[in-house]
């Protein structure tokens, strides 16, 4: 085993959590096996391959930023139930 049931202990604590000594057990093999996998794909021959973000090409699925007139403020108060000046006009919330 490259890990130990001290090191399992020791991030347990650091992630605060309680473990019991069947889970620490527990644990202890599967990051064993975890690390045993890693291992197996340290000795893949990667040369010439790109590394890649997703599996499959992305395109950015934006439409493009174009410029467009706005609302005058006439336009944007014409709906307000309460207008001041050129203002929304609101309730008081804080006493």
């Amino acid at each position: 085993m490259r890990i130990t049931r001290a090191e399992v202990e020791h991030v347990g604590r650091l992630a605060r959590l309680a473990l019991s000594d069947e889970e620490l057990d527990s644990l202890t093999g599967e990051m064993d096996a975890i690390l045993d996998y890693v291992e197996q794909l340290k000795t893949l021959d990667t040369e010439g391959i790109v590394p890649t973000a997703h599996a499959v090409p992305m395109e950015n699925a934006f439409r493009a930023d174009e410029v467009k007139p706005g609302f005058t403020p006439e336009q944007a108060l014409s709906n307000a139930p309460d207008a001041a000046e050129s203002a929304f006009r609101v309730r008081r919330v804080i006493e």
